[in-house]
């Protein structure tokens, strides 16, 4: 009986780590592609819901739109901005448009540290939340960069510009 009960926890246990491997092996999702550069209009919707929703938190932001080539598209820096924030939206941006995903994941990466932290050696990763990939169709056509406010405000920001364009 004990001997029964001493296999099943073996087996049981043997079964719970390998499905914990096999779950941890399995690489995520690639990134959606590049499409068509982002046009004039599209980032124009995206800029006026970010500003709207930078102004109803009452702040001071840089709002950078980048084109799906890394080219800037438009450029906004709200009264009172500090000029620092100008290059750091632009890393923002650039960093979802060149790897393709939300600053954020990079942020949460290192924060867990260990081999992730490896990541701060990637040329123009930004670790910092505020910057968004802009998709249509599933493809990358540009992104956001926002800085002026905590991360998290940043990231409210460039997010509220992105839904606006959907």
């Amino acid at each position: 009986m004990i001997r029964k009960r001493l296999l099943s926890l073996a087996i049981g246990s043997a079964l719970a780590l390998t499905a914990g491997v096999a779950a941890a092996q399995t690489p995520p999702p690639p990134p959606p592609t590049y499409g068509a550069p982002i046009t004039l209009e599209q980032a124009k919707k995206v800029m006026v819901d970010a500003e709207a929703e930078a102004k109803k938190g009452n702040w001071s932001m840089a709002i950078i739109i980048l084109d799906s080539g890394g080219n800037m598209v438009m450029m906004q820096r709200m009264d009172g901005t500090q000029l620092g924030s100008v290059d750091v939206a632009r890393d923002k941006a650039w960093s979802a448009v060149a790897y393709r995903r939300p600053t954020k994941a990079f942020e949460d990466a290192i924060a867990q540290g260990g081999a992730n932290l490896r990541l701060l050696r990637l040329t123009g990763a930004s670790p910092i939340e505020g910057g968004l990939p802009i998709t249509a169709d599933g493809k990358v056509i540009g992104s956001i960069g926002v800085s002026g406010g905590s991360s998290a405000q940043d990231g409210q920001v460039a997010k509220a510009g992105v839904d606006g364009l959907k």
